[in-house]
């Protein structure tokens, strides 16, 4: 008996694997109708456990790619237009890097040659934000940078002045650090008010601890705090394409 469940099917089709077919399931004659629901049961136990099985796999995997999904992605003008409200708080991930994941293992803070840094697209992709940006009349109050050399360096050519935020840096190397950088983003949201925007230029991961939500190097998850909670609300790319 074949019986196809995949993760792209969605629940329709684990429902309808689950729901034999008379054919496949005509009983014996002379059975007792107990014991002819037996093997129709015993599917659909079966098939309900491996649609289990598949939804959780599908949510390790595509875990990513379904948050982003849920934070809508915007145009440069309607953030603009959404953003002049105020009380925003904007994680942005550093512009592009050489390539590489991670940094070296003789990493250090303060020491850029250390570290795997900005590359000359993503310099340009910085000052292309920032003047992107000041054009749509984006207001913003102040600029924090991770330590990390690419947050800082993009930071300092999309907005000039900014001040390092150890809160900031990323924990890709030691998710111990998660909770509790994660807990003063989310302290230093609750205290922002409107009209005031905050720039937070920071690393994928520290994105996604805060908002469940996936960035592309240079874009940008804006979100408010809301009912005792920092709520993403849209994402954007902080260039004209």
């Amino acid at each position: 008996m074949a019986m196809r469940i995949g993760v792209r099917d969605g629940p329709s089709t684990c429902a309808a694997a689950a729901r034999p077919s008379a054919a496949r399931l005509r009983p014996a004659a002379g059975l007792r109708p107990a014991e002819r629901l037996r093997p129709a049961a015993r599917l659909r136990s079966t098939a309900g456990l491996l649609c289990a099985a598949l939804a959780l796999a599908a949510a390790l995997v595509l875990g990513p790619a379904v948050a982003a999904a849920q934070v809508p992605s915007i145009g440069i003008d309607d953030a603009a237009a959404r953003l002049s409200a105020g009380g925003y708080v904007l994680m942005m991930r550093h512009a592009q890097t050489e390539p590489g994941v991670g940094d070296p293992p003789q990493f250090r803070i303060g020491e850029c040659t250390t570290q795997r840094n900005l590359s000359p697209e993503g310099r340009e992709q910085a000052r292309a934000i920032g003047a992107t940006l000041r054009a749509a009349g984006i207001r913003i109050a102040q600029v924090r940078s991770s330590q990390w050399c690419r947050c800082r360096e993009t930071a300092e050519l999309a907005f000039g002045a900014h001040e390092a935020w150890p809160a900031l840096n990323s924990f890709f190397a030691d998710r111990s650090d998660e909770p509790r950088r994660t807990a003063e983003v989310r302290r230093f949201a609750g205290g922002l008010r409107a009209p005031d925007n905050a720039m937070l230029v920071t690393h994928q991961v520290n994105i996604s601890a805060v908002f469940g939500s996936y960035a592309s190097p240079g874009e940008i998850v804006a979100g408010r705090w809301r009912d005792g909670a920092l709520v993403p609300e849209f994402r954007f790319v902080g260039e004209r394409r």
